[in-house]
C-alpha cells in the first residue's frame, strides 16, 4: 500500500503516517450546561465519492474525498484510535479549523495551534470552544448560517469536514521509534481497556441495504444537487484539545495526506449509493434510563488549549432551528466511567 495515499478501511479513513480516523454516532447533548462524555453509537458508514460518480453532485466529484450520511441535528465525535505514530492532524468544518477558529491552511500554526497531536488526542467531540471544553459536532443544512463556517466567515460554501495529515520529520520520527522498541515489553506486559464507545455494539452500522442502484437522468442529464449538509455546534462537554509539546520545526512543512467528507442526508443517501441509511439516533433518555455509561477522560499531565474569540463566539444550532425538545435525563454520577488515555482503493483528492 502506497504511504501518500489516503485510503478506507472498513468504515475507517486513513491518512499516511499511520493515522486512522473513525465518525462516530453518539447522542446529542442539550445546548445548555456541560456535560460528561457521550458514548459512541457505531461508526457512519464511510464511501468513496469516485465509487458513485454518476450520482454525486458535479462538485462533490471535483472535491472528491468520501461521504457518510447524517440525520438533522445529529452529533458525530472523530475518534483517532488505532493511530500507529505520531502526527499533526488539522480537522477543518467548512474549512474553519475546529481547533483555532482560523481559516483552512495547508500548514502548521503553533499560535494559535491549528492541529491536534495524535495519538496524544484520542478523539474530538467538537470545537474548542472554552477552557477544558469542546462545543459538539452536530450537522445542519447550509444555508441558514447556523453551521461553524455561517458563523465564522459569513459565508457558508463548503460544508463538510475536511482532513489533513502532517508526519513527523525523519531524524524525529527514527527517535520516537527506538523509544517505542524500548519500551514495547513494558507495554505489552500492562493490562489493555477498551477505548472510548468502544463497548457499544447496540447501534453498529447496518449492512448494506437491498435498494437497487439508481438508473441515470434521462436523456444523460446530471444528477440533482444534493443537500449539502455542515457541522455547526450542540451542548458543551467536559473536553481537553491538548497543546503540543513537540516544537512546530518537528513536524513536515507539507501534509502527507488530505480528504474532503461529504455529508449526505439520508435520502440523499440512499438515492447515491442505492443502500439504505443508518437508523435514527437513539433517545438519550432512554439510553441513560437504561444504566448505560456516559464517559470522563482526565490526563494530568497534559496540558490543554486555550480557546480562541472566534470558537468561543460560535451560538449553538438551536438558535436557527428552535428548542431542542427531545427528552433529557442526566446521567447518575454511577454512570459516568473514567477513562485514560489498511486495504482498499485510495481516496481520490480533488480541487477545495
Amino acid at each position: 500500500m502506497a504511504e501518500d495515499t489516503v485510503r478506507i478501511d472498513g468504515n475507517t479513513l486513513r491518512l499516511p503516517g499511520g493515522v486512522a480516523v473513525r465518525f462516530i454516532r453518539t447522542l446529542r447533548l442539550p445546548e445548555s450546561g456541560t456535560h460528561p462524555l457521550p458514548p459512541g453509537l457505531g461508526e457512519f458508514p464511510v464511501r468513496r465519492v469516485a465509487d458513485h460518480a454518476d450520482t454525486v453532485p458535479e462538485a462533490w466529484r471535483a472535491r472528491g474525498g468520501v461521504m457518510l450520511p447524517v440525520y438533522l441535528r445529529e452529533a458525530m465525535w472523530l475518534s483517532f484510535g488505532g493511530t500507529t505514530e505520531p502526527a499533526a492532524l488539522q480537522v477543518g468544518v467548512g474549512k474553519v479549523c475546529a481547533v483555532s477558529g482560523k481559516p483552512w491552511s495547508d500548514r502548521l500554526s503553533g499560535k494559535p495551534q491549528n492541529y491536534v497531536v495524535l495519538p496524544r488526542q484520542p478523539w474530538l467531540d467538537g470545537i474548542n470552544s472554552g477552557k477544558g471544553t469542546v462545543r459538539q459536532f452536530v450537522a445542519v443544512p447550509l444555508g441558514l448560517g447556523a453551521t461553524v463556517e455561517g458563523q465564522v466567515t459569513g459565508e457558508e460554501v463548503w460544508g463538510g469536514v475536511q482532513l489533513q495529515s502532517f508526519a513527523l520529520k525523519e531524524p524525529q520520527l527514527a527517535r520516537w521509534r527506538e523509544e517505542e522498541r524500548r519500551r514495547a515489553a513494558q507495554a505489552r506486559a500492562m493490562p489493555q481497556f477498551g477505548s472510548y464507545g468502544a463497548a457499544m455494539p447496540m447501534a453498529a452500522p447496518p449492512a448494506p441495504g437491498s435498494v437497487p442502484a439508481p438508473a441515470a437522468a434521462p436523456g444523460g442529464r446530471p444528477p440533482r444537487a444534493a443537500a449539502a449538509m455542515g457541522l455547526g455546534v450542540g451542548g458543551s462537554m467536559r473536553q481537553e484539545v491538548y497543546s503540543d509539546d513537540r516544537p512546530l520545526a518537528d513536524w513536515a512543512d507539507r501534509p502527507g495526506g488530505r480528504v474532503f467528507v461529504h455529508l449526505v442526508t439520508p435520502p440523499e443517501w440512499r438515492r447515491i449509493t442505492g443502500e439504505a441509511p443508518p437508523p435514527s439516533p437513539v433517545d438519550r433518555a432512554a439510553y441513560t434510563r437504561a444504566g448505560l455509561p456516559w464517559f470522563d477522560y482526565y490526563d494530568q499531565d497534559a496540558e490543554d488549549l486555550a480557546p480562541t474569540d472566534a470558537l468561543e463566539a460560535v451560538q449553538p444550532v438551536g438558535d436557527w432551528l428552535g428548542d431542542d425538545h427531545e427528552p433529557w435525563q442526566a446521567p447518575s454520577p454511577g454512570q459516568v466511567k473514567p477513562l485514560k488515555e489498511a486495504p482498499g482503493r485510495p481516496v481520490e483528492d480533488g480541487d477545495w
